[in-house]
């Protein structure tokens, strides 16, 4: 059932995510091998990779076995405050769901066709950053041409610097 957001803008906080302390770290590492081994030959995913990694992103998290998440969601509710009316949603990267794909195709089923993504990683250099959430939304701007898909990267790095030192002054 399609929902329609009366305001039709929304925003997508993408941290990097972590599998939770009691996955098994086993599953983590066949994960990873997998993963490798995909971006060694190209293609698309196996099965067995796609089913891993749904398990590891969809184990059960509580702020004890996942602080990042509860982190991250804590930074989703200060920014939600600061974006009024906008529409928030919460991605991972990886080893958490939702996934970046997951969340867009969320805003989407809602009705929200303009949405813009922020990463909360802030330094240039990342593989995250700068390679796979620029692919990701590429394919979902192909697949879904109506929407309007903006990405907000990177970050001005001289207001980084003023948010930090505003943080040591306030510290200290």
């Amino acid at each position: 059932m399609n929902r329609t957001d009366p305001h039709k803008k929304g925003v997508i906080l993408v941290g990097h995510g972590a599998a939770a302390k009691d996955c098994p770290r086993d599953l983590v590492m066949k994960l990873k091998a997998l993963e490798a081994q995909r971006q060694r030959a190209g293609g698309e995913p196996s099965m067995e990779e796609k089913e891993l990694d749904a398990r590891i992103r969809n184990w059960p998290r509580t702020a004890r076995n996942d602080p990042y998440k509860t982190g991250l969601e804590s930074l989703a509710d200060h920014l939600r405050a600061e974006l009024n009316s906008t529409a928030l949603a919460v991605a991972y990267n990886e080893f958490c769901s939702p996934s970046l794909e997951e969340a867009v195709e969320g805003m989407l089923s809602n009705g929200i066709q303009e949405i813009s993504v922020i990463p909360s990683m802030m330094t240039p250099g990342g593989v995250h950053s700068e390679i796979e959430i620029p692919d990701i939304l590429e394919k979902l701007r192909k697949h879904h041409p109506a929407a309007k898909i903006h990405y907000a990267w990177p970050f001005d790095l001289s207001r980084v610097a003023q948010l930090l030192t505003e943080h040591l002054d306030h510290r200290h």
